[in-house]
Formats: structure tokens, C-alpha cells, sequence
């Protein structure tokens, strides 16, 4: 890890076109600004974490799950057909 002091309103490239500024610090809390192009997704490390675990969690089949799908795709006969298949036996 790269550890590195900046006051505030000094800033740090990362790349060519991410730009980190410290806005602010305010006893243990610094604010700082980000720019970056829109096509760089930002987070908190802790909602990237977040996202991450959700995206796994709705991944991973469930057991039985793909039974219960076939189950729920299935030709469903209508009303009057299983009637019908009724008076004829």
C-alpha cells in the first residue's frame, strides 16, 4: 500500500484522469473529492463489499431450484381441458 500525506486542497493523480482531492479534515473524518470520467464506477469499500456478496448470493443455485423452475415452465392445462379429460375416461 501506498501511504502518502496531503494537506488539504492537495490532490493525487491515479492514471491519467482520476483526481483525488482533500477537501477537508476535521479531527479523525477527512472529506475528499473525486473526479474521474463517468465510465469509473466509485464506491465505499463497505457498499463494493455489499454488492459483491449480493451478486454472489443471487447466483448461486439454490437445491432444488432448478426443479422448482421446470416445475413453475410447465404446460399448465386449462380449466376446461382438465374437464374434459374428465368425462372422457
Amino acid at each position: 500500500m501506498l501511504v502518502l500525506s496531503r494537506r488539504p486542497q492537495q490532490s493525487l493523480l491515479i492514471g491519467n484522469d482520476v483526481v483525488v482531492t482533500v477537501l477537508e479534515v476535521n479531527g479523525d473524518t477527512v472529506r475528499i473529492g473525486i473526479t474521474a470520467p463517468a465510465d469509473v464506477d466509485i464506491h465505499r469499500e463497505e457498499i463494493y463489499r455489499d454488492l459483491q456478496k449480493a451478486n454472489q448470493d443471487a447466483a448461486t443455485a439454490r437445491p432444488g431450484a432448478a426443479a422448482a423452475l421446470a416445475k413453475r415452465m410447465s404446460p399448465r392445462k386449462d380449466k376446461n381441458e382438465a374437464e374434459g379429460e374428465r368425462r372422457q375416461k
